[in-house]
Order: C-alpha cells, then structure tokens, then sequence
C-alpha cells in the first residue's frame, strides 16, 4: 500500500502574495503506518509550508516518482542533491532506501503539531481532559532518532 497523506490547506505556489503569516499553515493528515511511533494514521498534523528544514524534523514532501502523493517522513540528512528521508517504522521502506534523496523542491512543509483524534467517546470529564493532555504535541526534530537512521 501506498504511503499518503490527505493535504488540507495552501501550497507554497498557490499563496496569494500577502496573505499573511497564517497562510503558511495548514493541516495534513496521516493515512499509513510508516512513521510509527512518532504519528499513528488518523493523526492531523499541522503544518508550516516554505519552513526551514533540519536534519531530525518531520517533513511533508511529493514523493518522487509520483508527485501527486503527498508523504510524510523524517529528514535525516543533507546530501548532495537534496534529503535524505526516512520512516520512524523500520518495516516500511517507502523512503530513500527506495527511492534516493528528494530535491529540495519537494519538500514543501515541515510538520509543527500532531493533533491525535479521540478513540471513541470520552464520557468522563477526567477522560476528556486525559485526551487533551495527551492529543496535541508538537512534533520535534528527534536528533538522536536521525544520528540512528543514518547508522542503519
């Protein structure tokens, strides 16, 4: 199956100049398993589109040999060329170890805040105050997790 990620909001090429510091942002949500632990599919991501990228962060980008899909992965590392992008899951391989480094055009948004939705109802005023507590994290460039993907 496929790695993909449901876009909701501007592209970098679509923003209409002086739209403001919110246009940068939009949502995107995750439909695989590739970057467990860190997203789980069903989490909603926010996003800041044009964001610098850093090696540890967590990136929305075009895959490269089918533009149109849209996949979330980890960069690792600067290479000549571009990224070099990995899953958090080491059995899934939808990444460079596939298809190589990603130009730098590609990469079109780095990943601020992971929202993850409610598993059934919260019926207790402390369940719903636990999923708060617990859904909405900021997703932060793991520098020890990079160092240990680009041992592999």
């Amino acid at each position: 199956m496929p790695e993909r990620v449901q876009e909701r909001g501007p592209e970098r090429e679509q923003e209409p100049a002086g739209g403001g510091p919110l246009r940068a942002f939009g949502l995107a949500e995750v439909y695989n398993p590739s970057m467990v632990p860190t997203l789980r599919p069903g989490d909603q991501l926010v996003v800041h589109y044009g964001a610098s990228v850093r090696p540890g962060d967590v990136v929305v980008l075009r895959h490269p040999f089918r533009q149109d899909l849209l996949i979330v992965k980890r960069a690792v590392e600067r290479r000549d060329g571009g990224w070099w992008v990995q899953g958090d899951n080491p059995y899934v391989t939808n990444d460079s170890r596939e298809f190589g480094v990603v130009p730098d055009e590609l990469v079109i948004a780095r990943a601020r805040l992971r929202v993850r939705p409610p598993r059934g109802i919260q019926r207790s005023p402390r369940a719903a105050l636990s999923w708060v507590l617990s859904a909405v994290r900021p997703v932060r460039a793991d520098r020890s997790l990079s160092r240990r993907l680009r041992a592999r």
